[in-house]
């Protein structure tokens, strides 16, 4: 079977004044209708990844693959105006921080209507049924007072809850989701990760869970890949992660706290100079594409 999204040697650079620097070196992957991890450090290039596929790369950067095929169409052979259509449509993406992702002029309701009626093309009273009906599978409990509120009478929790109904309205094909719940506390982590399980799972979707935190996204995803300055290191089902044998993805499992392990001290990451050099790794098929 096709998988929803193939990526064949992305690369992206950007030019500054020392140089061109490469946020992504050559990584190819492909990602079915399953929950994708991908992990590394700041800087790694995995928010980069994310932006990449929707082309969103604006100049200084320079945006280099083979193909970014959705459902066997190449992405980087449409036209701008097309790629519109297909943002929010049927790829969406939630950013970080839902502060600086929602408009703070503009009511919660009148932005996610928008999203509906911008790709549904559907009239006003069909979208505020929509919105708020979304609100509900969001776990909401008073769409109709959530709906007439600013984004900054929102707490992280709720404003991540409203991005997801945003993203999700227009029923996409695949959702990217960057760092969701990175300014969430523990408890409100757990019910953001349930909301979106049960929504890619009703609707058979496809999801991108872009994060720093190992022991979430081996809990929460199928399949990992792990990125270290620009390039997959390894990749592995996520539910043996911390059977993990490449140095840099035992390195960050060793940096982390466990209440199982406790340890008078972490251990801090070596690096080693021969990880920039590494090949990207691709064909990862043999872990289960989950298409």
């Amino acid at each position: 079977m096709t998988p929803l999204l193939e990526v064949n040697h992305l690369t992206v650079k950007f030019l500054t004044r020392s140089g061109v620097s490469e946020a992504v070196r050559d990584i190819s992957f492909s990602l079915g209708r399953e929950r994708l991890g991908i992990v590394g450090e700041s800087g790694s290039g995995k928010s980069v990844t994310g932006r990449s596929i929707l082309r969103l790369i604006r100049r200084p950067g320079i945006l280099e693959a083979d193909s970014i095929k959705l459902e066997g169409q190449d992405l980087l052979k449409l036209s701008e105006r097309a790629m519109r259509k297909v943002r929010g449509h049927q790829i969406s993406m939630i950013m970080q921080d839902p502060k600086f992702s929602l408009n703070p002029v503009m009511r919660i309701g009148d932005q996610i209507c928008e999203a509906y009626r911008l790709h549904a093309g559907a009239g006003k009273k069909e979208a505020r049924e929509k919105t708020l009906a979304m609100l509900e599978t969001v776990l909401i409990r008073d769409p109709e007072r959530v709906f007439q509120a600013y984004p900054h009478e929102m707490s992280g929790g709720m404003g991540q809850r409203i991005m997801i109904a945003m993203m999700l309205i227009p029923d996409p094909k695949i959702l990217i989701a960057d760092e969701p719940t990175s300014a969430l506390d523990v408890t409100v982590q757990k019910e953001v990760l349930e909301i979106m399980d049960a929504l890619v799972r009703e609707r058979g979707m496809g999801l991108i869970f872009i994060s720093h935190d190992l022991n979430v996204v081996s809990a929460f995803c199928d399949r990992v890949l792990i990125m270290y300055a620009g390039r997959i290191v390894e990749t592995c089902r996520a539910d043996r992660l911390h059977d993990a044998t490449h140095p840099y993805t035992i390195g960050l499992l060793n940096s982390m706290p466990r209440l199982d392990r406790p340890v008078e001290y972490l251990k801090v990451l070596q690096r080693d100079a021969a990880w920039d050099l590494a090949p990207g790794v691709s064909g990862i098929a043999d872990e289960g594409d989950g298409a």
